[in-house]
């Protein structure tokens, strides 16, 4: 009697599964880059129009894309979305405009506190556009990371400025980034999407800077101005290696490590020291980050033990006579 033998059923490649911690320490890399660079773009306001200081923050990014376009060639630009990858550029260019006239007219601290409604914006859209599974903890960890905040900020104090509105602006524009960003990974290089964005961004503002034009007055602006473009470049190669390979909604909550590296500025560059409440608050806000690592640590055990159950199941079994 011949034998019978399981034929192997050959399966469509798996999709990449994504490295959520790696995600979450370069997304909060990445806010340690840009809130160096907010700092920056607030001391040049004072000399510049906005859409100056953003267009000097995209110009050095958009240097060393065309370095990296002269050096490997034109197929850096190949992309398969580049729809999306210009739209992603227009809300780059969006958001830190907005951003950039609200903290001409607020505190620093204030902007940024409004500036967390990104997160849950993220997670949000990450849940309806990009069915990311969203439970309970995940959503516990940002409203956590959002009491944190409020603990620090204390809202109430002069905070409803009219300009705040325009830091909502940058916060929908910045989150509506971070899911398109999302949709790329996968699709195209991380720095095909640095390229793109640099490139949309700066042929953008090059557009208006006409008409807003001012010299810089002395070398030590030039160097402030070399300083936040150089920060800005790395935190946006950051938080878009961030989403490439992690879940827009486990990265979330780690926008709320703006508020420990602003008090971090803070006390470095003005010598500001942290209060009582801006300590607890801080405390909250790690907290939150520490266990949204560990609920997904347990998840990426949970699923790979998932993962060896199935394949043990489909091994083939032992010829039978």
């Amino acid at each position: 009697m011949p034998t019978l033998q399981a034929t192997p059923v050959r399966h469509a490649p798996a999709p990449r599964d994504p490295e959520n911690l790696k995600g979450m320490v370069l997304m909060a890399l990445g806010f340690f880059s840009f809130a160096a660079c907010d700092v920056q773009a607030k001391y040049l306001t004072e000399f510049f129009h906005a859409a100056q200081v953003v267009w000097f923050r995209q110009f050095g990014l958009f240097l060393g894309v065309a370095l990296l376009i002269a050096l490997k060639g034109p197929g850096l630009l190949r992309s398969h979305l580049p729809g999306l990858q210009v739209a992603r550029g227009v809300c780059a260019v969006c958001s830190a405009v907005l951003f950039v006239i609200a903290v001409s007219y607020v505190p620093l601290a204030d902007a940024v506190a409004v500036s967390f409604v990104a997160p849950f914006i993220v997670t949000l859209m990450g849940a309806l556009f990009l069915r990311e599974s969203v439970g309970l903890h995940r959503w516990g960890a940002v409203a956590v990371g959002f009491v944190g905040m409020l603990i620090v900020v204390r809202p109430g104090m002069g905070v409803l400025h009219p300009a705040i509105l325009f830091v909502v602006g940058a916060a929908s524009f910045f989150a509506l980034r971070q899911v398109l960003s999302r949709s790329l990974s996968g699709a195209d290089p991380v720095m095909t999407t640095v390229a793109y964005t640099s490139i949309t961004s700066t042929t953008l503002l090059t557009l208006a800077l006409p008409f807003v034009w001012t010299a810089p007055p002395d070398a030590f602006v030039w160097l402030i101005v070399a300083g936040m473009a150089l920060t800005a470049a790395l935190g946006e190669v950051l938080v878009i290696r961030a989403l490439d390979i992690a879940q827009a909604v486990v990265v979330a909550p780690m926008h709320y490590s703006l508020i420990i590296w602003g008090t971090f500025y803070g006390f470095v560059v003005f010598g500001d020291l942290p209060d009582s409440w801006t300590l607890v608050g801080c405390a909250v806000i790690v907290a939150s980050g520490l266990y949204t690592i560990h609920r997904e640590r347990l998840r990426a055990r949970a699923e790979v033990a998932e993962r060896n159950a199935t394949l043990a199941a489909a091994t083939p079994a032992a010829e039978v006579p």
